[in-house]
């Protein structure tokens, strides 16, 4: 998904999330936030560095989109318009370009048009909130082309493949001209004073010629950093490093004009210059900064992945024709072909055939499922072996895998309450760190080494350089990028980053019954027959055929497993509170409870014993009567899944107290519970107790989960610490819900906590060591104990690894492994 700016509605007012650019560490992310947030309108302000994006909450009528990007101008930084690629028709020579490329740029909200003949295309650069895809095709057609959507990897993605290629050229310019710099450095070591030194590498001219470049071409990025954090009022990365690298540069410049004057050029013996301080650390900065942007691509691979699922293309028929469109042409209604070995592109309803489809993408389940007429398909499964004709119903961002992968993004980047801490040590830590440089070289400058500049100058640069705070920016949101996009991955989707962090501390689970611990579909279980087993099989399957409730719907089911023509009944007759009359073939069949078979007078004494036995295992037995006699007894229960008792057991493990609440009778529930092995019951509770219920818990201190799947779990799930939906469920319990288990299955549960656990664990991690790298490193620098480039090297590792050690989280497994 590209989008550079999205816009939606917040309870607070309306919100955008921005795209950004110039960023260089977490201060910068906090001047960004502070800015945003102090404008007269805006009620909440939240930049994400990791992801370089900020989610603003705004008043319309106070403040617009406009008025937020240019506040975050002012402050020295950038947005990114979306982009898109065009395919065009009906060019016939340079002059058709040239005049489809100024139509375009005209337009209100295009920032910039680009169409190429040889190719056939236009890239147009243009804010979505003033125009659209659309408005762009029309205008072509207005001057009397066409414009086709191009399929292409433009967007983000490829906008962050082109910086990371301009980092790699940075990289190896810097490098080439700060290695023989470098060697001059290394070879005045002791245990390695036998290298050969060519005197021309120690030349002054020589060295000013080599690092010039790097300081002021590669080193320019820096500057204009630095120079927009100062005029904004704050401080950053580049201001740590632009003050290091220009005094070691500029002191050198100094001793090299001084020598100049001075001796004229002749012998340059005994001259202590630090162009090699300078270059090299640039060069070490850009070498950290590409790795880091690596690093921190690898933490939104579950998105890519995600969006990797989709079709490009879609088979459909319109007009009785079959045309190949792109999946971005293709909307709700459009009747869509899927032939044998293709992905489904849309979410839909077979309308012709039947097929097996592979949805283990969607619920973890590796079995093919089959599909026939009337059935939902999802896009993105896979279609096995038969042709199928489907009715799209969702399309685009309505789809199922558009939502999550909308979830798992806005999950990435959100922020979690604990990166507030590291956002606010982030904010003050620059300037204290330059006063900490400013002391420590005083204090060299007049006491430990009395009157030597240059190494009061060294301690200085490395005390800059060494509390760069880019490791304890990135140590929170590389964390929750990771471990939400593999939550992702085990069919675990995490709203925010906030719900991630608070699921780690949940110590009560309320698993709701119905649909949740059970299936939610009533399934015939028992037949205890009295006359033939097949005579009482048929009759009765023909007398609930007319009835539409959900029990008889599953006894009608259960029996045309092993009888599939089922006889019409002539008459039917619906007893509310007692069960039904039939006649079937001429015979009277009467199918109820003890109340109908009291009133009409048939003798059931002898069955009691088994219904009060079918009715204590959670069943709901119904006796049946054929001409006036008791025949035989059916029961019908919502089984319990095939992962809940597992999935109790791995709960329980883990230290967690679970609880099952329902309406049902405190009998059927205790039945249900103990199959599943729980043994607390919260029963007979109407669908607007159960958040009361949950109240109750969350009163005597306890951290509630609440996990449902239907409408009247809707409030509970709100009302819950946090609440998870089973994503088989509905879409208003989803949408309650900080969590969705889209597999399913209760052991999703154990697998989020897990997921959550781990998740806190690495944030803990990365804070320890970002904060203990700075906290050791600024006294030991201060002490003379670390050479400028040493510093550089351990401040540039300490942002890669901490973006590695949260890419381990990637390889997690389930809680069960």
């Amino acid at each position: 998904m590209s989008e550079n700016i999205k816009e939606g509605s917040a309870a607070e007012g309306q919100k955008s999330v921005l795209q950004l650019t110039g960023m260089t560490c977490a201060a910068c992310a906090s001047r960004i936030e502070k800015g945003l947030g102090k404008i007269d309108g805006v009620s909440s302000a939240s930049v994400n560095f990791a992801t370089e994006q900020a989610s603003v909450i705004y008043d319309p009528a106070k403040v617009n989109r406009n008025a937020l990007e240019e506040k975050i101008h002012k402050l020295g930084y950038g947005t990114v318009q979306e982009s898109v690629q065009l395919q065009l028709e009906g060019m016939t020579c340079a002059a058709c370009a040239t005049r489809i490329e100024k139509g375009l740029i005209r337009m209100p909200g295009v920032a910039s048009a680009t169409v190429n003949f040889a190719m056939e295309t236009a890239r147009v650069d243009y804010l979505p909130g003033e125009v659209s895809v659309v408005d762009l095709q029309q205008k072509v057609a207005k001057l009397g082309y066409k414009a086709l959507l191009k399929d292409s990897g433009d967007g983000v993605q490829d906008r962050k493949q082109k910086e990371l290629q301009r980092q790699q050229l940075r990289l190896i310019v810097s490098a080439l001209l700060s290695l023989p710099l470098l060697y001059t450095m290394v070879a005045h070591f002791s245990f390695l004073s036998w290298l050969p030194v060519p005197e021309l590498l120690m030349n002054p001219w020589v060295q000013l010629a080599l690092a010039t470049p790097v300081q002021f071409y590669i080193g320019a990025a820096f500057y204009r950093g630095a120079f927009n954090a100062l005029r904004s009022g704050g401080a950053n990365m580049d201001v740590l490093i632009a003050l290091g690298t220009s005094a070691a540069y500029f002191y050198s410049l100094y001793l090299t004009l001084d020598w100049y004057s001075n001796v004229g050029g002749m012998h340059n013996e005994g001259l202590a210059l630090y162009y090699e301080t300078s270059a090299i650390l640039i060069t070490l900065v850009v070498m950290g900064k590409l790795l880091e942007s690596r690093a921190k691509g690898r933490t939104s691979e579950a998105i890519k992945s995600l969006m990797g699922l989709q079709a490009k293309t879609a088979l459909v028929l319109r007009d009785g024709n079959e045309m190949a469109l792109p999946l971005e042409e293709v909307v709700s209604g459009d009747r869509v072909r899927v032939r044998p070995g293709e992905k489904v592109p849309v979410d839909g309803i077979v309308e012709e055939g039947s097929s097996s489809v592979d949805e283990s993408m969607l619920t973890g389940e590796s079995l093919p499922v089959t599909k026939r007429v009337g059935d939902a398909v999802t896009g993105a499964t896979l279609n096995k072996n038969g042709s199928l004709l489907i009715h799209a119903t969702r399309v685009g961002k309505d789809s199922v895998l558009a939502q999550i992968i909308k979830v798992v993004e806005q999950a990435q980047g959100s922020k979690a309450p604990i990166q507030r801490f590291a956002d606010r040590i982030s904010g003050i830590f620059v300037p204290i760190v330059v006063a900490a440089a400013l002391v420590a070289a005083l204090i060299w400058y007049f006491f430990v080494a009395p009157g030597d500049f240059a190494q009061a100058l060294e301690i200085s640069i490395a005390v800059l350089v060494i509390a760069c705070p880019c490791a304890l920016g990135l140590a929170t949101p590389t964390s929750i990028m990771a471990g939400s996009g593999r939550a992702a991955e085990l069919g675990i989707l995490f709203k925010g980053g906030e719900h991630l962090e608070r699921t780690h501390k949940i110590d009560t689970i309320i698993l709701d019954k119905t649909g949740t611990v059970t299936v939610g579909k009533p399934q015939l279980t028992d037949v205890i027959a009295i006359t033939a087993r097949s005579e009482l099989l048929r009759l009765a399957g023909g007398a609930e055929k007319r009835s539409e409730h959900p029990l008889a719907e599953a006894i009608v089911e259960g029996i045309r497993r092993e009888l599939p023509d089922l006889p019409e009944p002539s008459a039917f007759e619906a007893l509310p509170g007692y069960g039904i009359r039939a006649e079937v073939d001429g015979r009277d069949v009467w199918i109820g409870n003890r109340r109908l078979m009291e009133r009409e007078g048939v003798e059931v004494t002898q069955a009691l014993r088994n219904m009060e036995q079918l009715e204590a295992e959670g069943k709901t037995a119904m006796l049946v009567a054929i001409d006036g006699r008791y025949a035989g007894m059916l029961a019908v229960a919502d089984t319990i899944r095939p992962s809940s008792a597992e999935a109790v057991s791995r709960l329980k493990k883990m230290g967690l107290r679970v609880l099952m609440i329902t309406g049902d009778n405190q009998r059927t529930a205790e039945a249900i519970a103990a199959q599943a092995g729980i043994s607390e019951v919260l029963a007979e509770v109407l669908p607007e107790g159960k958040a009361a219920e949950v109240r109750k818990l969350q009163q005597q201190g306890r951290l509630v989960a609440m996990v449902g799947d239907g409408i009247n779990d809707a409030p509970a799930l709100a009302s819950a610490d946090i609440g998870m939906a089973v994503g088989t469920g509905t879409d208003v319990a989803m949408e309650a819900a900080d969590v969705t288990l889209m597999r399913g299955e209760l052991t999703s549960i154990s697998d989020a906590i897990h997921m959550s656990r781990l998740t806190m664990t690495n944030i803990r991690q990365n804070l320890f060591w970002a904060l203990g790298y700075n906290s050791l490193g600024i006294p030991i620098a201060a002490a003379g104990l670390l050479e400028p480039w040493v510093a550089g090297t351990a401040m540039a590792l300490s942002s890669v690894s901490v973006v590695i050690n949260s890419l381990r989280l990637q390889r997690v497994k389930s809680s069960l492994s």
